[in-house]
């Protein structure tokens, strides 16, 4: 029996559950599984991942504890679900069934894009939401146009091939004896794509673009990669007693009976292209292949060349160049550190993650905060691979058992980009991390931070002071040093004297002193602060206040005629404030030199491929303090390829800026308590990281899940 759902109708309702669903993160230590009542309707919402031990079972309890209760209309809410694999299914069939024989129903909904896709090709979401059921209920099947039941009709309606082409089609089937698609394919007047859509429609079957996430790896692997990669399939999910695999061949009934006397398992196809479907192989069984080829088949598409122009800046020295490619041309290694790093400045990426495993190692990229895995290599290539980056870094290849922490600029497209290595040695092996800091996307202009214009005056007026402490706080990651060297940027001039003191150095600018902290040299941030200040310094920037000593250098050069810039870890501008007395400085010194704090945060922005708007839900409003006439429109991405399925692309930054006035001056004297501060930020009306955030929100730049997501509120 197919299980009902409904993705987009639904919306989450008050209370708990609402919150736990609007949160996009929820606390460790709420239950794996909350419930609602509305109305007749159970609202049950997984806080937790169904993978997770014991999910599942609270998730079955809940809905059986609700059917006790009478309650046979029930909603799943799958916000924070982001894969799922087989078991899950189950459960949700299992459910779904247990409500039909009681003539109740269960409806799934705010289903992520890949999740919803899986239940959409397995059968269980294949149900028509709630605002179609009304009016199928009233006019059930009125209009509809049938569809062709033959191909070449089918191919013909959807314009996909002439009239004339089909006519030769036919002809040439009897005498070639061959399938009508073949023969389109063969002579190259359809993609394959467009032929198993049509198929699929002719057949009743789904089509899908294989991608991680529609498959379950562990019921993947329960097939020897021989045998899959022989008849062309992919294992994805099992549901019972029924298999279902991904083939480009849907007629291929050999390959599926094999199948069926092998699990003793009914198998239902799902189409896929062919090349797809290796693809995906190559990534599964990327362990099982021989040692005779290192790289799995994913990694050789990556390794080729894109654009040939890939450059290692040999010294750091831009005028002595050495191409990669003509160092050890033909290397394999050589050929996938190219292509991953043209790939990673491509796509933005802020962070390489070279991963080893118990089988297979995995290239993960950080991408606007979040993490995607884009290949998995066999064990045999990290050594290699892992060496080869360590060359590029001029570190020592021999040396295994210790972390490294080293440098590389490469050149690619005429950008220059700046890697920072950095290896861990793991259970398995070494651990690689490359940051990427480009310097043509970097943001050093401070009207591209994204602050606002109230925000964006009030920080340009705290760097007009002579002197004074300027601290930008927020969590690592929350673009703390992008926003110091757009105000190195803006205040550099010849006429001014700009040290910085940095571990590591990021970006290279011009004019400016840039010192690198050397703790194994004993050359910490406070003994080159000490130094710095008998260089006649305007300006001080210092990387991190991470202790006593550097904290009341920076004060005392505040008070002495500088304007020092730094950044501190709170997750407030008020916090910083307590912090810096919490380090054993005192509150008269600290009022005088503190000019004002910044706190910040970066949230990921709406694809602008996939973004749609949506009327927001009443609830919602209420909440936030929003309009409840329907007024208010949000906005949401969709998922897409060029967002990997997320709905969001690129990042901009929110802020909470205090500055310094003599009101604050007299509670900093006080001593004041977090409390104290956050009540003096409400008393001046100055808007909270949160404000900021909905503000954005409503002009539709982000959503308010992913701003209570970073917010944690």
């Amino acid at each position: 029996m197919a299980l009902q759902t409904n993705h987009n109708a639904v919306q989450p309702p008050p209370g708990s559950g609402s919150q736990a669903s609007a949160s996009g993160a929820v606390s460790p230590d709420l239950q794996p599984v909350m419930h609602t009542k509305i109305g007749v309707i159970s609202y049950i919402t997984p806080t937790r991942k169904l993978t997770e031990p014991g999910v599942l079972e609270a998730l079955t309890d809940c809905s059986r504890g609700c059917i006790e209760r009478g309650e046979w209309q029930q909603i799943i809410d799958l916000t924070h679900i982001e894969r799922i694999h087989s078991a899950a299914l189950e459960c949700l069939l299992d459910i779904g069934e247990q409500l039909a024989a009681l003539g109740g129903w269960l409806k799934t909904t705010h289903a992520q894009p890949t999740v919803r896709e899986v239940l959409d090709f397995t059968g269980i979401g294949n149900q028509i939401d709630l605002e179609e059921l009304s009016q199928e209920i009233l006019s059930p099947a009125a209009g509809r146009p049938e569809e062709p039941v033959r191909l070449g009709d089918i191919l013909l309606s959807r314009g996909a091939i002439s009239e004339q082409q089909l006519q030769e089609v036919i002809g040439l089937q009897d005498k070639l004896n061959k399938r009508m698609g073949e023969i389109l394919l063969e002579k190259g007047w359809i993609e394959e794509s467009l032929l198993l859509e049509a198929l699929g429609r002719q057949l009743r079957l789904p089509f899908i673009k294989l991608r991680p996430g529609l498959y379950d790896p562990d019921i993947a692997l329960q097939i020897p990669a021989q045998t899959c990669k022989r008849l062309d399939i992919v294992p994805l999910f099992r549901l019972r007693h029924e298999l279902l695999i991904a083939t480009a061949d849907p007629q291929h009934m050999p390959a599926f009976t094999e199948l069926e006397e092998l699990l003793r398992l009914h198998v239902r196809p799902v189409l896929a292209c062919h090349e797809n479907i290796q693809e995906t192989l190559n990534s599964v069984y990327a362990d099982t292949n021989s040692n005779d080829n290192l790289l799995t088949d994913e990694s050789l598409d990556l390794m080729e060349p894109q654009d040939q122009d890939l450059e290692l800046v040999e010294n750091t020295h831009l005028d002595d160049y050495a191409r990669i490619d003509e160092l050890a041309e033909g290397s394999p290694v050589i050929r996938l550190v190219n292509s991953i790093l043209q790939r990673a400045v491509n796509d933005n990426v802020s962070d390489i993650h070279i991963e080893p495993g118990r089988n297979t190692a995995r290239v993960r990229f950080r991408i606007d905060g979040l993490l995607y895995q884009v290949m998995a290599l066999r064990m045999e290539l990290l050594p290699a691979l892992v060496s080869r980056l360590k060359v590029m870094a001029s570190l020592d290849i021999s040396e295994r058992r210790l972390p490294q922490d080293g440098r590389i600029q490469v050149q690619t497209r005429n950008r220059l980009v700046d890697l920072r290595f950095s290896s861990l040695p793991g259970l398995y092996g070494e651990k690689v991390v490359l940051r990427l800091l480009d310097k043509q996307h970097s943001l050093l202009d401070l009207n591209k931070l994204g602050m606002s214009e109230h925000s964006l005056t009030q920080y340009r007026q705290m760097l007009k002071r002579p002197y004074g402490l300027i601290l930008v706080t927020g969590p690592t990651g929350s673009g703390k040093t992008t926003s110091l060297y757009a105000a190195i940027n803006h205040l550099n001039s010849v006429e001014k004297n700009i040290v910085t003191i940095e571990d590591p150095v990021e970006y290279q600018l011009d004019i400016v002193n840039q010192n690198e902290v050397k703790d194994k040299i004993g050359l910490s941030f406070a003994k080159i602060l000490r130094h710095v200040l008998r260089q006649d310094p305007d300006i001080v920037l210092v990387g991190e206040i991470r202790d006593r000593e550097t904290a009341s250098i920076a004060v005392q050069a505040a008070l002495t005629g500088h304007l020092v810039l730094s950044t501190l870890h709170t997750n407030s501008s008020a916090g910083a404030v307590v912090r810096m007395i919490d380090m054993g400085i005192e509150p008269y010194l600290l009022s005088s030199a503190l000019a004002g704090v910044v706190a910040q945060r970066l949230i990921r922005t709406i694809c602008s491929h996939c973004k749609t708007q949506y009327l927001a839900p009443v609830e919602i409003c209420q909440q936030h303090g929003w309009p409840t006439d329907g007024s208010v429109m949000l906005s949401r991405g969709r998922g897409c390829s060029e967002c990997y399925d997320s709905g969001f692309k690129s990042r901009l930054a929110i802020h909470e800026l205090i500055p310094t006035t003599p009101t604050l001056q007299q509670l900093i004297l006080q001593n004041p308590s977090l409390d104290a501060l956050e009540a003096y930020r409400i008393e001046q009306q100055i808007p909270s990281l949160f404000e900021d955030g909905l503000d954005r929100v409503l002009r539709g730049l982000t959503t308010a899940e992913e701003i209570t997501r970073v917010i944690n509120v």
